[in-house]
């Protein structure tokens, strides 16, 4: 075991798994790195957008800690169509399950008072994608035509009780450290679900819908029960008692030079009395095979090219929690993954550009269409998109082909 973090977290390893790959919200269908980049990455316009939170220096005590906002995070198949590992702020775009992880900061909140009613959202106009972030990446990377639909479109879809149990588990990890180390144990963390949830649907009322067919309860009953058993598996795998996050569910934003602007949500950043940075992400589904660990370390990747960017600090460690195996993957990145990861998504935003202005956004099928909430509007099932609302200029030769991304 790695004591680097001691106090500031206790990195874990688990076996390796046996389990089928489960398709994270991230990676989407992503086997291997060479088909990742085949498939081309993504982000959303950003309006709105949350002022980014300071990422931690190095140097600073580790007892500093953000403003929660859960996020939504469940590597299943299922959720594809989810952040899996977060929402990266007030994206367009953005799914209703990622969307609510900025909804649940509200819900996260110790007050027990029930939000006012409010109205409809008011549609925001169309626009181009101004910004990147692992869960629109993730989206163009398994489908560029289901990334039009989310940004472009901004289609709405069903919240689904996979991600939202994401959500939940998020809320209960990142609120209980809110109680004194010595308080943080697995029946306080069980005892906050209850509540959790209860204010997590008042700050997203669509989310009366996953339930509304069962009238007794029972479902809903599993379901948290479910939920439970996560976060009691969470304590498994670190000890809570001996981690003093510096930021938890923190918003992190930078600017590339001539490229676009990264934006995501941290789970957890840990600095060690060393003053070395790990980046942790919780993920409620289980650990993917070894030939789809590249994909899963892109979001991870994407996070630690921010704060290098930000603050000129190379994370020590990357550090994923799978609740759903009980298993702990970590990967220590050097600079010249962070340079190549850079040049991916310079490439990879080249390409959503060149779809935004041309308006060819093709369809890329896989296993995972069979839970897309569009499949009315895919052609690849006998559907026609909505009308594109941006301009389009015909296309020049020679132009970026969709879905390559190119050399590093």
């Amino acid at each position: 075991m790695d004591t680097s973090f001691e106090e500031a977290g206790a990195a874990a390893s688990g076996p390796e798994p046996t389990d089928p790959p489960a398709a994270d919200a991230t990676s989407g269908a992503v086997a291997t790195d060479t088909v990742a980049a085949d498939a081309v990455a993504a982000s959303a316009a950003a309006t709105e957008a949350p002022a980014p939170a300071a990422v931690p220096n190095p140097s600073a005590a580790p007892d500093a800690t953000a403003a929660p906002s859960p996020s939504a995070t469940e590597a299943t198949p299922a959720t594809a169509t989810a952040t899996g590992e977060a929402a990266e702020g007030t994206e367009t775009g953005e799914t209703a399950d990622s969307a609510g992880s900025a909804a649940t900061a509200a819900a996260g909140a110790p007050t027990e008072a029930t939000p006012a009613p409010t109205a409809p959202p008011v549609p925001r106009p169309a626009a181009a994608p101004t910004s990147l972030s692992p869960s629109r990446a993730g989206d163009f990377m398994q489908c560029p035509l289901l990334y039009r639909f989310r940004v472009i479109d901004r289609l709405p879809e069903k919240p689904s009780e996979a991600a939202t149990r994401g959500t939940l588990v998020h809320a209960v990890l990142e609120r209980l450290f809110d109680a004194p180390a010595g308080e943080r144990t697995a029946p306080r963390a069980r005892a906050l679900v209850p509540g959790q949830w209860d204010r997590l649907r008042e700050s997203r009322p669509e989310l009366a819908e996953l339930f509304a067919d069962d009238p007794d309860g029972q479902r809903l009953t599993r379901w948290l029960g479910e939920a439970e058993r996560l976060v009691e598996r969470w304590f498994t795998l670190e000890d809570p008692t001996r981690l003093e996050p510096a930021e938890r569910e923190l918003f992190v934003e930078a600017e590339l030079e001539s490229g676009p602007r990264l934006r995501g949500i941290i789970d957890r950043v840990d600095v060690a009395p060393t003053g070395e940075v790990r980046i942790v992400d919780y993920k409620t589904g289980k650990a993917p095979r070894p030939e789809y660990a590249e994909g899963a370390l892109f979001q991870m990747k994407f996070y630690a090219l921010v704060v290098w960017r930000l603050k000129g600090v190379v994370p020590r460690r990357l550090q994923l929690v799978y609740l759903g195996s009980g298993e702990v993957r970590t990967y220590d990145p050097v600079l010249a993954d962070l340079e190549r990861v850079e040049r991916r998504l310079r490439a990879l935003w080249d390409a959503i550009c060149e779809a935004t202005e041309s308006g060819e956004w093709r369809p890329r099928p896989t296993k995972l269409c069979g839970w897309c909430d569009h499949q009315a509007h895919c052609p690849e099932f006998g559907g026609t998109p909505p009308p594109y609302p941006l301009p389009v200029r015909a296309r020049e030769a020679g132009g970026v082909p969709q879905g390559r991304m190119g050399a590093d």
